[in-house]
């Protein structure tokens, strides 16, 4: 039961046959279990605020701890330069700050047993801190970065590999431990135990696989598939994994098997679905706001605006026992399809470059720790336990990658190839949302706590330092490309995220039609269907603004005079003169 739940017997359906009293046992257990699940608390215990000297502690190891996150963060933007600079293109950057993280860990570990100083408090990673601040920025830029032609048109395939394909990697990973611990071949777990590990370690890290298919110069179609399976695959496995939680808390004792499954069920349908309903109404409600509010003339209001909006269906769909990485997920996709257009092209910029920045530093500071949390706590670690669910994650990748591809070759013009779903399998690495979920389940005893967490690292460290590291010879051993654009590939081959992202500005999220253009460029030249001429003959006018001329000069002379008070500036500057811009000119 949910501590501090009141109790509530729900109204029972009786038959008067008795031919149906397994059925009626069966409704009243399922109507009870639902209500201990579901029902809301009525009243809130009050914490008590704390002052005088307590108050002051706290607020100075809270001060370190936001000092040392900073430090840690210097440090590794540090290390992206140089792998940047020096052209290490071939060594993924998350690799690279884990293996810092690690290096860090041991040095802090060395002065700890020095006693030099005592830093344990400040270098232990927070899962509330992840889920309210750190998780948030890196699946809402997730989904305002998406390439929402090919997404919508692939909406089918990319649903099938996110949600069955992360449900089958989750059941067999979870049943593959639940059934072997019964065998006493590893450390028994209980059933909801064992689901909630297999959807937790079901989210594969998109960052890696999109490197790698960037790298190959895949169809991008496939890349498509790809990605937003991996982005929708997250949000799916925290649901599968708070699934698990909502019927471990339950006291599950008088359920059978069959009803577990239906509650499970039950309780994921609502919580996918709610969610990315909240998250799709409140992008909805975004772009109508700026469509009809005009903010174009005040940047700063309008970008303040835009953050509102990302973050409000976090905030309400935790408020309501909703999934808030699914709802800021989908608000994030239609914030970009139909908000982003109705912004000024000096906040679309903004908007994008902030977005990709604060994720960088989300994702950057959670591999870190990931790396340090290897001598932050106590570890319970089993030789057995690990190589079993290593060799099981493996087995589940290839049962949710291979039969659900060729299933979809029946359906698609654009086939996947055996060596196309050999790298899919191959990439399914596993990044910060399983450690940081790791984290937060709240398992009894202790010791079952620590072999999972314990599990987790060492299973994100061996996807991504081994199966990550082995990303550059997989592309040189398993190559698609003819000849020439093999040695184009050797050569251009680069797998920084970060450099990628600051060379670039997505034209999608440029591009300012009138109301004539649009119709011209956009429906006729277009054979669309579907969804797609729906949205782009119904909804994208309801709710986008279609520019005016005016708009667009207005548009024009703001960035113009942004663009040239910033080349006045370099140009006054001590080391601005005509010879550095013909020299920059002719690179």
């Amino acid at each position: 039961m949910i501590p501090g739940a009141v109790w509530y017997s729900p109204p029972t359906l009786w038959f008067h046959n008795d031919t149906h009293g397994d059925f009626n046992s069966t409704l009243f257990t399922t109507m009870t279990v639902a209500t201990k699940l579901v029902l809301p608390t009525l009243a809130k215990p009050i914490i008590p605020v704390q002052t005088g000297v307590q108050a002051q502690q706290e607020e100075q190891s809270s001060g370190m701890s936001i000092f040392f996150s900073l430090l840690v963060l210097a440090i590794c933007i540090i290390l992206v330069h140089l792998l940047i600079k020096f052209r290490l293109h071939f060594l993924p950057e998350s690799v690279a700050v884990v293996s810092l993280g690690i290096l860090m860990g041991a040095v802090i570990k060395i002065i700890e047993s020095l006693k030099l100083a005592n830093w344990k408090e400040e270098e232990m990673f927070r899962p509330n801190m992840f889920f309210l601040l750190l998780l948030p920025p890196i699946i809402f830029e997730s989904g305002y970065s998406l390439h929402k032609g090919n997404f919508f048109q692939n909406i089918g395939s990319i649903t099938l590999f996110a949600v069955f394909g992360t449900a089958i990697s989750a059941f067999v990973v979870g049943g593959g431990i639940f059934f072997l611990g019964q065998a006493d071949v590893i450390y028994k777990l209980s059933m909801t135990d064992s689901f909630a590990f297999g959807s937790l370690i079901s989210a594969v890290d998109p960052v890696a696989t999109i490197a790698i298919f960037n790298a190959l110069n895949v169809d991008p179609v496939l890349n498509m598939l790809v990605f937003g399976e991996s982005i929708l695959n997250d949000a799916v496995s925290i649901v599968l994994t708070n699934t698990a939680e909502g019927l471990t808390r339950g006291n599950m004792s008088d359920v059978n098997g069959w009803q577990t499954f239906l509650q499970a069920l039950a309780y994921f349908l609502k919580m996918f679905f709610g969610s990315a309903a909240l998250g799709t109404l409140t992008g909805l409600i975004s772009a109508l706001v700026l469509k009809h509010l005009d903010l174009r003339k005040t940047p700063s209001l309008e970008f303040g605006m835009m953050i509102i909006f990302a973050y409000l269906p976090y905030g309400l769909s935790e408020g309501i026992s909703l999934s808030g990485i699914m709802a800021i997920l989908f608000a994030g996709i239609v914030m970009s399809h139909y908000t982003h257009h109705n912004l000024s092209p000096v906040t679309q910029i903004l908007m994008q470059q902030t977005l990709r920045a604060v994720a960088f530093l989300c994702e950057t500071c959670v591999f870190a720790f990931l790396g340090l949390s290897i001598f932050s706590f106590p570890h319970k670690f089993e030789i057995s336990f690990v190589i079993w669910c290593i060799v099981l994650i493996l087995l589940a990748r290839a049962v949710n990658i291979f039969p659900l591809s060729y299933l979809l070759n029946f359906f698609r013009d654009h086939k996947i190839n055996p060596k196309m779903m050999f790298i899919m399998w191959f990439s399914g690495l596993r990044g910060a949302i399983p450690y940081a979920l790791s984290l937060h389940l709240e398992l009894e005893p202790m010791e079952k706590r620590q072999l999972i967490g314990t599990t987790t690292i060492i299973i994100v460290l061996f996807t991504i330092l081994l199966m990550g590291g082995g990303t550059m010879p997989l592309i040189r051993l398993i190559d698609i490309e003819e000849p020439k654009a093999r040695r184009r590939s050797k050569k251009d081959i680069n797998l920084s995220k970060t450099q990628k992202m600051g060379n670039t500005i997505e034209s999608e999220h440029l591009s300012e039609l009138t109301e004539e253009e649009y119709e011209v460029h956009y429906i006729k030249q277009h054979n669309l269907k579907g969804f797609m001429w729906l949205d782009a003959k119904y909804l994208n006018p309801f709710f986008t603004r279609r520019l005016t001329q005016e708009d667009l000069h207005h548009g024009r002379i703001q960035m113009k005079s942004l663009t040239n008070k910033w080349y006045e500036e370099v140009r006054q500057g001590p080391s601005g003169s005509e010879d550095d811009e013909l020299e920059l000119l002719q690179r």
